[in-house]
């Protein structure tokens, strides 16, 4: 059975009556689970559904419970699909600038075009791979979603996009080696993307938040997503701001836009120490973060930003630091030690030594709480200790 009659099997009666029994399947038990199903069910669609369930599970925490245990994936699908909430984000900035209808370039399983129709917007949806195109028409019916998503099974270099509103692409950035960091190894490579935009009236390019700010084109907006404190993604935005740097951090949509600041200057660790958000690093506007705080930088090569008060920004986390010491495991020990610190979080920025091997040697125990911060001071391996504001 091919891959993609096993998947038009499970849509079957048979097919979805076994999904339903694995939902809350144990993995841990899938063969015992499996030799029993096929005592009734054909095994290669036991093996399917089995799959499949898998995937359901690991979708969960993109998708949620709800649409993840009603959708379908594929493996490929599951790792490259953008989380529902950033998925979400997108499509309502895209409505707010008066889109409504994309032509969805790369679609895969569909996570995008269904962020998209649920945002009233209509979607074309492209996808070269038979399989993957079959499970986005799926991911449509199972969602209530159909009248707004056309899936179309194409090369996406031959779409005429010019009857839409706006191109989303998310070129795919995993190969047979894993993930893909050169841009122009992305599948289509990023300038296609890029020219793709151009030639629409509004365009939003999905790329890695690790893409260098010198390969941004000039026209375009560059927006770095985080969700819950971890970046998620970056944004080419064409027929919006050019030029401009934006952090945008979910699930608040707190968003902070670059005004071109110099560099912080670095200073002696105050009071109050502030760690911005990754996708404020990522779209170099500390300097942002530190205007708004009225602080300066420990170090000139470090993202922490100290200051004498406690500003609160959405933007960073603020710890309040109470020592100030040159990097010695032996003088941290002692003093955890002495002050019964049991509950010990251990973060680095700059710093070579890893969080596990300072908690496995100083052996924290007591009733008490804090923080260690690994970092450098102007220049000098420093530990910072304190607690969270």
């Amino acid at each position: 059975m091919t891959d993609l009659a096993a998947f038009a099997s499970l849509l079957s009666p048979e097919g979805q009556t076994l999904l339903a029994v694995l939902r809350d399947h144990d993995p841990a038990q899938e063969l015992a689970v499996a030799s029993r199903l096929r005592r009734d069910h054909p095994a290669e669609l036991v093996s399917a559904a089995l799959g499949q369930a898998r995937l359901r599970q690991r979708a969960v925490a993109k998708f949620g419970p709800e649409d993840a245990y009603r959708m379908y994936f594929t493996p490929n699908g599951v790792e490259q699909s953008t989380r529902a909430a950033v998925g979400a984000y997108r499509a309502a900035r895209l409505r707010e600038l008066g889109v409504g209808s994309v032509a969805d370039l790369c679609s895969g399983i569909g996570g995008d075009a269904l962020a998209l129709a649920r945002a009233g917007i209509s979607v074309l949806a492209v996808d070269h791979d038979p399989l993957t195109a079959a499970v986005a028409r799926a991911n449509a019916e199972a969602l209530g979603l159909a009248e707004l998503i056309e899936v179309r099974r194409a090369d996406v270099t031959e779409i005429d996009t010019s009857p839409y509103d706006a191109v989303f692409v998310d070129p795919a950035r995993r190969g047979g080696r894993g993930r893909i960091f050169d841009p122009e190894a992305y599948s289509p490579p990023l300038s296609w993307a890029v020219e793709a935009a151009r030639k629409a009236p509004r365009a939003a390019l999905k790329i890695a938040p690790g893409i260098p700010h010198e390969t941004v084109p000039p026209e375009a907006e560059a927006e770095w997503i985080s969700d819950g404190g971890d970046v998620k993604e970056a944004v080419l935005w064409f027929g919006t701001e050019p030029g401009a740097r934006r952090a945008t951090l979910l699930p608040g949509g707190a968003s902070l836009t670059g005004r071109g600041l110099p560099d912080p200057p670095v200073r002696p660790v105050g009071r109050w120490l502030y760690e911005p958000d990754g996708a404020v690093i990522r779209a170099h506007l500390v300097a942002e973060v530190a205007e708004r705080v009225g602080g300066g930088l420990i170090d000139e090569t470090i993202a922490y930003v100290t200051a004498d008060a406690l500003v609160p920004v959405p933007y960073a986390s603020a710890y309040e630091i109470t020592d100030v010491l040159p990097f010695n495991l032996k003088r941290l020990k002692a003093l955890l030690r002495e002050r019964e610190v049991g509950t010990l979080t251990v973060k680095k920025r700059g710093s070579a030594v890893e969080p596990e091997e300072i908690r496995r040697r100083v052996k924290p125990k007591g009733p008490n709480a804090a923080t260690v911060l690994l970092t450098r001071a102007a220049g000098a391996p420093t530990m910072l200790i304190g607690r969270p504001a």
